[in-house]
Formats: C-alpha cells, structure tokens, sequence
C-alpha cells in the first residue's frame, strides 16, 4: 500500500484548520494541523514531513521568519505559503525565503490540494531502477546538476537547493541554449496553472545564479537575454557574443 504524503497546515484560523484537515485527509493525505510553529519547528529536526503549509500572518514568529529559520537550517521541505494579504511584494519575499509555492486567501481547498499535489510531483524522482537518459545528468562550470536524484553539486560538494530552484535550474539545463520566457520558465518549473509572477522568477533566478555562477554578478550559465528572458549555457565558449 502506498504511503500517504505527510503534510502538516500551520494556521491561527481554528477554523480553516478543521476544514483543510478534513479535506487534505479526504483527498488522501496525512494531514495534521497546528495552531502556531512552535511545536513543528520542535519536532522538525526528529520527524520528517513532506510538505509544510505556512500561513503568513501568525501572532508572534510569523510565516516568513519561520520559512527563514527552516531553510538557514538547510532543510529543503517544500513549503507552500497562504496569506490573506493580496500584495505581490509578498509572495516575491516569500519566494527570497525559500517558499516553494504561494497561495492567496480566500482559497478553494480544492486549489491548495492541487497545489500540494504539484510541488510534491516535482520533488519526486524516477523510481528505483528505471532507466536514465544521458541527460538525467548536466555538467557545466564547476557545477554538476543530477536530475534523478534532484541534487546539485558543486567542487564535488552538494549544494542545499530548495524545490523551487532545483525546478528552475532543471528546467533551464533540460533547454540548453534556448532563449525562454519569464512565463515559458514559469510554465515549465511550475506548471502552467500557477499564479507565480514575473518578479518572483527574477528572484529565483538570482537565487539559483548565487549556487552556481563564480561570478553571480557576471553570470556565465545563466544569462539574461534582454526583451526575452533567460538562458542556460552550459559552455560559454559555445555562446555567442
């Protein structure tokens, strides 16, 4: 029997608490809710959720400094952020935090459910013993990128990615030389159902430049390409001026 993905909803609304824990185990997940971060945070380093929903606005640590204090421990747990306040400054601050995805309040639990579904279909590698083609691994600069087992590796040191930016790097390296769009990328490492915006890419795309580039500030792999949106250069050399 398949095991059931572990999420955990940490909400102040006792209410939307009930209905998503109701819901989320209907849809087939272990659900369990909690009324602030404080407990989670606690039994993190001991037990192993699949995916974190945050809200944003708690009373004392609120959803942003707890998705912080997460992601400086190095753990990578998809997180998916609600906020009940409609300013995109917030989902991009989210988005630098290291949230995975971003969920606006009032919300369907319909739409959270499928937003689950997706985050945890990308953090998903191929099964034991399937077959690889040969770019199920991208090697440039001092990087090697291993899309079977989603890790990153750097002077033959791993490199701590979240969801998101492993996502977004795979989908550059899976269209080397290949100019994409802010909303073809956002398509491709999302899916085309999600509401990220323009703004939150730039900085995810910062973000991934700082793991892989020896010069972020001169990015070499991954270059903007203006008007359009970015590319992935495995080879400079092969790069046209």
């Amino acid at each position: 029997m398949e095991r059931q993905a572990l999420i955990w909803v940490i909400d102040d609304d006792p209410d939307l608490r009930a209905l998503l824990a109701e819901y989320l185990d209907r849809e087939g997940f272990d659900t369990r809710v909690f009324p602030d971060a404080a407990d989670p945070l606690r039994r993190l380093p001991r037990e192993r959720p699949d995916l974190l929903v945050l809200d944003l606005m708690m009373p004392g640590e609120d959803g942003l400094a707890v998705c912080r204090r997460i992601r400086s421990t190095g753990d990578d747990v998809p997180i998916i952020m609600l906020t009940a306040r409609n300013d995109p400054i917030d989902r991009v601050v989210g988005i630098e935090m290291g949230a995975d995805d971003y969920l606006g309040k009032p919300f369907l639990p319909r739409e959270l459910s499928a937003r689950i579904r997706a985050v945890l279909k990308r953090r998903q590698a191929p099964r034991a013993g399937a077959p690889l083609p040969e770019e199920e691994s991208v090697s440039f600069g001092e990087c090697r990128l291993d899309l079977a087992t989603r890790s990153l590796w750097r002077k033959g040191e791993r490199i701590e990615m979240t969801t998101g930016e492993f996502a977004l790097l795979a989908a550059l390296a899976r269209h080397p030389h290949q100019p994409l769009t802010r909303e073809r990328l956002i398509e491709i490492a999302r899916g085309p159902e999600s509401e990220t915006f323009e703004r939150s890419m730039d900085v995810q795309i910062s973000r991934v430049r700082r793991l892989v580039e020896p010069d972020p500030s001169r990015p070499r792999h991954i270059q903007t390409v203006w008007g359009v949106g970015y590319v992935f250069v495995p080879d400079p050399a092969d790069a046209s001026a």
